[in-house]
């Protein structure tokens, strides 16, 4: 698309985002699918010229030949392919019907003088080469796109909480101020949540099942034509080759159960995600943490002053898109009237643009992150302006000491007012306990009190 066709598109992915949709085009765009049903389509020729009941032969340079079908699959072979869909070419009217049309195209294709032609999608039905064509471009677009930006948001993530892991800060809870955290540790916390959704991707992206089971799941074509030959196991070897489980008890449609689980596992990457973006959103708007101005670039069209979180904002608006969409895909491709409908077929082409969406927030969470730097000094002077906060570690220790009315002792002194050290140390002068223990009051400050914040860092794996 060029960049004026970008101007004329219904939907953003292929317009103010297409360069960033781009790495996803050879695994969601109808030319993809058309490539990934030749493969299946040749693929399981080949397989029925390796079974001894056929009379199909395939030498060497015929396999050569029509592999280079989807391996050297170009564009001029996907309109050819749409024209036997629409229009009709040769000797073949137009089929409607787009599986159908990537038969005629393969059959087309075949090498002069092959008798291959009434091998072409022997047996088989049109959900049988789409199921496989869409799980091989889901797989690969997961593989090769998606978890790769996700590990390296991650990575960030993890740079970011070695680096910062000893910069205290204060923690809110409630949108209140509470025990102090240091700013690395909170980052190890998304790092390890991502890390962990990520893997929930990848075991959800193995375990990625096909069927080939004709019509109805019952390989009744297969076994009226040759009943000797165990299809089952031809149907495992099949599937299992192209790098998918086997799926043995199916209608015509494959269930879909494992396309559900790996939606839903992108759904929990993308909820940490959207966790991620508003707590930087808030720590920016709270100045702990400044961004880098991008020179030229305009925050506000009134404000100059401004440089704005955009990049969280975006990814927060795709995060949320993206499993808008994941819901409904989930929910929809697990259900079939009866054998088979329709309906799921135009469901799963959107799969892509779910995959767009998360695609363009990973990349502009990845860039906001570059972005930010962690202020240091208002970190800490929130936390010396805040002393209350250590009212926690004063009762605790007091209650260590057998006092039990520390808690409501310090409440006293600490909730709704405006509290300075000198008010604690008035308070831990007049306290009935042990000289050392005074002294280990007195020594409590706010940006001191992280507890092991640091060294939970090194729970990173």
């Amino acid at each position: 698309m060029t960049e004026t066709d970008a101007l004329y598109a219904v939907s953003p992915l292929d317009g103010r985002y297409d360069g960033r949709t781009a790495p996803l085009s050879p695994y969601a765009s109808e030319a993809a699918l058309m490539r990934a049903r030749v493969r299946v389509e040749v693929e399981y020729l080949i397989a029925l010229a390796d079974l001894e009941a056929t009379s199909l032969e395939l030498g060497l340079e015929a396999r050569e030949h029509l592999r280079g079908l989807y391996s050297h699959f170009a564009e001029e072979d996907a309109r050819l392919i749409k024209k036997l869909e629409t229009e009709g070419h040769a000797d073949f009217e137009a089929t409607n019907h787009d599986v159908k049309a990537v038969e005629y195209f393969v059959r087309h294709r075949l090498p002069e003088g092959s008798d291959a032609s009434a091998w072409i999608h022997f047996g088989l039905t049109s959900e049988d080469v789409n199921n496989l064509a869409h799980r091989l471009l889901v797989r690969d677009a997961v593989d090769e796109v998606l978890l790769p930006e996700l590990y390296a948001v991650r990575d960030t993530l993890a740079g970011m909480a070695r680096e910062h892991r000893d910069l205290p800060m204060l923690a809110r809870t409630h949108g209140q101020p509470a025990t102090p955290t240091t700013f690395g540790k909170e980052m190890a916390v998304y790092a390890s949540r991502l890390g962990r959704a990520t893997g929930r991707i990848r075991r959800a992206t193995d375990n990625l099942r096909g069927k080939l089971g004709s019509a109805s799941g019952t390989y009744a074509a297969h076994v009226a034509a040759y009943p000797t030959v165990d299809w089952q196991a031809f149907a495992r070897e099949f599937v299992e080759g192209l790098g998918l489980e086997f799926e043995p008890l199916t209608t015509q449609v494959n269930p879909c159960d494992d396309l559900a689980a790996l939606f839903d596992a992108f759904r929990g990457a993308n909820a940490v995600l959207l966790d991620l973006d508003l707590d930087v959103w808030l720590y920016v708007s709270d100045r702990y943490l400044g961004q880098e101005a991008v020179a030229g670039e305009t925050g506000s069209s009134t404000m100059p002053h401004k440089v704005n979180p955009i990049d969280f904002e975006n990814s927060e608006g795709n995060l949320s898109k993206a499993n808008s969409d994941l819901t409904f895909l989930a929910d929809y491709v697990t259900t079939s009237r009866l054998q088979r409908d329709l309906s799921d077929s135009t469901v799963k082409r959107n799969i892509g643009g779910a995959f767009a969406h998360c695609l363009i927030a990973y990349g502009k969470t990845a860039s906001g992150l570059s972005k930010v730097v962690p202020n240091e000094q208002v970190m800490r002077d929130d936390l010396e302006d805040t002393p209350e906060i250590i009212g926690e570690a004063v009762q605790t220790i007091l209650r260590r000491e057998g006092q039990e009315d520390a808690y409501e002792r310090v409440k006293a002194v600490t909730r709704g007012k405006d509290v300075t050290l000198e008010d604690f140390r008035e308070m831990f002068d007049e306290l009935e306990v042990d000289e050392d223990v005074r002294e280990e009051l007195h020594a409590l400050t706010p940006t001191g009190y992280t507890g092991v914040a640091s060294e939970l860092v090194d729970d990173l794996e």
